[in-house]
């Protein structure tokens, strides 16, 4: 642990999370939104489902941790939501077990601390013409439809709670009109544009959300953002100007 220490906001979830700094992820844009004010911890396992966060649920937030997260960010269900496979075999988990799952998750998470927030992301949608193009040789059929993306995508709705704000990625996403040609690399992961829709949903979330203390990075305060005789030199020649809030760098200017 290096210091000061600042809120730490977890990402926890699947493949949707662990590829969230790639591609100009999602991720990777609250990490540059929130530098100098919150630390971004990525926890993110490909292929999982939410039977096995549960299982390993109090290693990756252990109760005793002398320093428990602000706000977790949980994305599970996209494969949860695959068909069933005749073996008994794979990551599909039954919608009503799908929801006590994540009931179960997120009420220990909110156990962690009063303080600790949960986000929920929604399943996104699935482009299922392009996954069958890139679906490889080595899984049986993946059994992955928009159908049921949006089946577990509305059971989530109905977790929203004070604490608790549910993300409907899946609605989001398809309101971009070419939303299945320009938002995945492969079908299911998000490209840069997936990513872009996936950041301004949370971060509009993280506005509006009537927490005390606030996690919206513009009321978050900055790491060392007090004036300095080391800044540079302002134009008159004997006054400096602190840059520790400019966001001239960023392609897009977040609200």
């Amino acid at each position: 642990m290096v210091g000061p220490c600042r809120p730490l906001f977890v990402l926890f979830g699947s493949s949707i999370v662990q590829f969230s700094f790639s591609n100009d992820g999602w991720g990777a844009i609250l990490a540059d939104v929130y530098a100098r004010k919150a630390d971004i911890l990525l926890r993110g396992y490909s292929g999982w489902n939410s039977r096995r966060a549960l299982q390993v649920i109090d290693q990756v937030f252990p109760k005793d941790a002398a320093i428990q997260p602000s706000l977790v960010i949980v994305y599970f269900g996209g494969n949860d939501s695959m068909g069933a496979h005749s073996s008994g075999l794979g990551p599909h988990v039954p919608l009503h077990e799908f929801v006590e799952n994540m009931r179960r998750i997120t009420s220990y998470i909110t156990s962690l601390s009063v303080k600790t927030r949960v986000i929920i992301l929604t399943c996104p949608p699935v482009n299922e013409a392009l996954l069958c193009q890139s679906q490889s040789s080595i899984f049986s059929d993946l059994g992955r439809t928009n159908e049921a993306c949006q089946k577990y995508a509305e059971a989530l709705m109905d977790l929203c709670e004070e604490n608790i704000k549910v993300v409907d990625i899946f609605t989001a996403i398809q309101k971009k009109n070419d939303w299945s040609t320009t938002c995945f690399t492969d079908g299911i992961h998000l490209s840069s544009e997936g990513s872009r829709i996936v950041a301004e949903e949370v971060l509009e979330t993280l506005k509006e959300a009537e927490w005390e203390p606030s996690l919206h990075w513009k009321s978050m305060r900055t790491e060392f953002g007090g004036d300095s005789s080391y800044d540079a030199v302002g134009i008159d020649g004997k006054t400096t100007v602190n840059i520790s809030e400019w966001t001239f760098h960023r392609k897009i200017q977040w609200d």
